[in-house]
């Protein structure tokens, strides 16, 4: 498969899925009102923690799939593998759905701080919501072994139909069905059917073909011996998933707590724009470790240190201007975005600080890419203990504190800490050498004319009352930080005076 294909089409799937996203949520605000529209946000968090319970299987089955691609498996005990993780999905997603059926009531007496929705009504969208979760989350094995396989183009294509359902389909259904949550939520759970069914039929048309009468077992011992090899290296990736729940939704769940449902809406509206950075390096990292994988199979160094320092030089030619322009511009962006100058005003400082804190996790995410290629996660794992240890108890009391704005700060701080003191120690173990370059060469240049840039256009205060023209400026400001960038990092990668090879 090619490498520039897959990333292509996920950019544009990626590009397509977050246009469709932004253009659609103005309209969520306009006909389910901020309360309702903070409802969403919560099911969007939840979809977060449920991925507690995945134990690390979702992306191993990725990478097995790429291993068994790269001849270091074979078809037989391949499938076996596969046998057993849908049954642990399957068991998990019934579980871990009926629990929070169950708990819809006291979540919506308890927890929620609603004030003009009725109960009833949200409790009837949080059980809807919990099998909608469910069936999400079992899509995510069927998904890695079509991402594992590089089948990119096709994921691309289908992630972007399911978005257009998700996310336009659902207009008229509010307009002309109701717009009540108990509607919004019943589409959203059709949905996630329909993409659990064509995730599965993919995968399955994939999966390699067996001798015929080769059986692959039905014995309890069988079937889940094919689990225990990937036992650790799978434990391992759930520790950091883990960690990255508790990092990226600690601060939703006590604000979802602590706020009133539609200031949550609001809160949940800065954090989904933040999320653009991510979304921007989201689709190289789903190319990018299928392939670090096979290079690590096929024992070609040279060839994986090189694909990575390209995949490192992309992202931050795009994701730092991405975030510089959310950071500096953020109540225009809001405002341009959404037409409501209130949302914009709540909703601006948070932006700014979780662009700015996303920009480096951007970045800071690409060691993991090498751990994950290479199979070993230790220093992963003992890095993300000490991160949390760390992080959590002043994310929770600066959003105690401080509300909203006192998390985007903690976000901020941590993730610069993580990339500055960890990041350098974990490419000094894996290749030595490395990190001076990866700095200076793949980064320096993107950072330092993208910081200029910024500077720059940070004194630009003079902004038109049309929304258009408005939205001119900023595609131009956005324009001038990506071309700064871009050319910082031809800059960089073309000069001799470092005394450094790139």
């Amino acid at each position: 498969m090619s490498l520039k294909k897959n990333i292509l089409a996920s950019y544009v799937s990626q590009i397509y899925v977050t246009l469709v996203g932004i253009l659609i949520l103005p309209l969520y605000l306009r006909y389910m009102g901020a309360e309702a529209y903070g409802l969403v946000g919560f099911f969007t968090m939840l979809q977060a923690w449920f991925n507690l319970l995945d134990l690390g299987l979702t992306p191993t089955v990725a990478r097995e799939t790429a291993r068994f691609r790269g001849g270091a498996t074979d078809a037989y005990s391949y499938r076996r593998l596969l046998r057993a993780l849908q049954l642990i999905f399957f068991a998990t997603a019934i579980a871990g759905g009926g629990a929070m059926f169950l708990g819809a009531g006291l979540i919506s007496n308890q927890w929620l701080q609603v004030k003009n929705l009725p109960l009833a009504q949200v409790q009837v969208a949080l059980e809807l919501m919990a099998p909608g979760v469910a069936l999400r989350w079992m899509s995510g094995l069927y998904r890695g072994c079509i991402s594992g396989s590089e089948r990119l183009v096709w994921l691309g294509g289908f992630n972007a139909f399911v978005a257009t359902l998700r996310f336009v389909g659902v207009l008229p259904v509010l307009i002309w069905v109701g717009h009540s949550p108990a509607v919004f939520f019943s589409y959203q759970l059709l949905v996630a059917l329909i993409e659990l069914v064509g995730l599965a039929s993919k995968a399955y048309s994939v999966f390699p073909t067996l001798p015929r009468g080769t059986s692959l077992g039905w014995s309890l011992a069988l079937l889940f011996a094919p689990v225990k090899p990937i036992l650790k290296f799978s434990l391992t990736i759930a520790f950091t998933s883990s960690v990255w729940v508790l990092v990226t939704q600690t601060d939703k769940l006590a604000l979802s707590k602590l706020l009133p449902l539609a200031d949550y809406g609001y809160f949940t509206l800065a954090v989904l724009a933040a999320s653009g950075v991510l979304m921007i390096s989201g689709p190289v990292s789903g190319a990018l470790m299928p392939r670090m994988a096979r290079l690590q199979a096929e024992n070609d160094e040279e060839g994986l240190i090189a694909l990575y320092r390209k995949a490192t030089q992309m992202v931050a030619a795009i994701a730092i201007p991405a975030s510089l322009t959310l950071a500096l511009f953020a109540e225009q962006v809001l405002w341009v975005w959404t037409g409501d100058a209130r949302a914009a005003t709540h909703a601006a400082p948070i932006l700014s600080l979780y662009a700015l804190g996303n920009g480096f996790l951007a970045i800071s995410a690409f060691p993991y890419y090498l751990q994950f290629a290479k199979g070993d996660l230790k220093l992963h794992l003992i890095g993300n203990l000490l991160f949390i240890l760390l992080l959590i108890p002043s994310l929770l009391w600066a959003t105690w504190e401080f509300g909203a704005t006192g998390a985007g700060y903690a976000w901020v701080a941590a993730n610069v800490a993580y990339f500055f003191i960890w990041v350098p120690f974990v490419h000094r173990r894996f290749v030595k050498g490395l990190h001076h370059r990866w700095l200076i060469f793949d980064l320096g240049g993107t950072l330092v004319f993208g910081c200029a840039a910024a500077a720059l256009l940070g004194k630009f205060s003079n902004w038109p009352a049309n929304r258009s023209e408005v939205a001119l400026l900023l595609l131009a400001g956005g324009l001038i930080l990506l071309g700064s960038c871009v050319v910082g990092s031809r800059f960089v990668l073309s000069s001799k005076k470092f005394g450094l090879r790139p």
